[in-house]
């Protein structure tokens, strides 16, 4: 599943992207974020091997959070032939250079991050999407609080947009909900059909916390989902979770 294509505007884009959060540490991978930090920081080289063997696996896209070691690691896969297709993150603190930036390594994506998407107010939202659209790419919204956000931007006038991603797995972890069985799965779905956007799941690992079988058993119950993007923190890693999401 999820190793197919899917067409947004004029663009044929890969179901399932790489996901980069384990090469720049976030913090909320606990104490394996220093582990992160130590492995990746300052060792692109090491974020290559994951992109080689992901891609190797079957992932033609990339999540590409703009951060030095992560562009560097793209930079030296593209020299070495490797092509993703690019979803860029376009962060609140630097939207001006991340748009530039990726709109130089071509990306196909832009989505601004859970600071714009659940943090700003809605006039400050349309001026980065406008800013986005403007570059004639796939345009897309980033919440880590669907279960807040999601019914602000159906009463909103925002509709510019073209992909939604959300964090969601089997314990609802890092999600805004308290609990995460059969009544709020569905009340999610419900509000995600209101929306009417293309999803993009992220965290369905929820950090590490869920094996990969468990998680990707959960995702196919998941009908609303069109694309998934993973981060991994090793080669073995990335065998045994790509493998998983495209043949089970």
């Amino acid at each position: 599943m999820f190793n197919d294509y899917i067409k947004i505007k004029d663009k044929k884009i890969p179901q399932t992207s790489l996901g980069t959060a384990p090469f720049i540490g976030m913090p909320y991978f606990g104490h394996r974020s220093r582990l992160y930090q130590l492995d990746f920081h300052n060792s692109p080289e090491n974020i290559l091997k994951i992109m080689k063997k992901s891609h190797e696996m079957g992932v033609q896209a990339i999540q590409l959070i703009p951060e030095e070691p992560v562009v560097k690691a793209l930079e030296l896969a593209q020299d070495e032939g490797i092509k993703f297709d690019i979803w860029g993150t376009v962060r609140k603190d630097n939207l001006d250079e991340d748009i530039q930036l990726l709109s130089s390594l071509e990306a196909s994506m832009m989505l601004l991050d859970e600071w714009v998407t659940d943090k700003s107010d809605i006039n400050f939202i349309e001026e980065s999407l406008n800013k986005i659209n403007d570059e004639n790419v796939v345009s897309g919204l980033i919440t880590a609080l669907p279960k807040e956000t999601t019914p602000k931007l159906i009463d909103s006038d925002i509709n510019d947009f073209d992909i939604y991603m959300i964090p969601v797995n089997k314990l609802g972890y890092m999600m805004d909900y308290p609990v995460f069985m059969h009544e709020e799965r569905a009340e999610l779905a419900e509000l995600l059909r209101k929306l009417n956007k293309v999803v993009i799941a992220n965290k369905i690992l929820a950090v590490g916390i869920l094996n990969p079988e468990e998680a990707m058993d959960f995702l196919k119950t998941l009908d609303y989902v069109d694309m998934v993007t993973l981060g991994v923190a090793s080669e073995k890693e990335a065998e045994e979770t790509f493998n998983l999401l495209f043949n089970k």
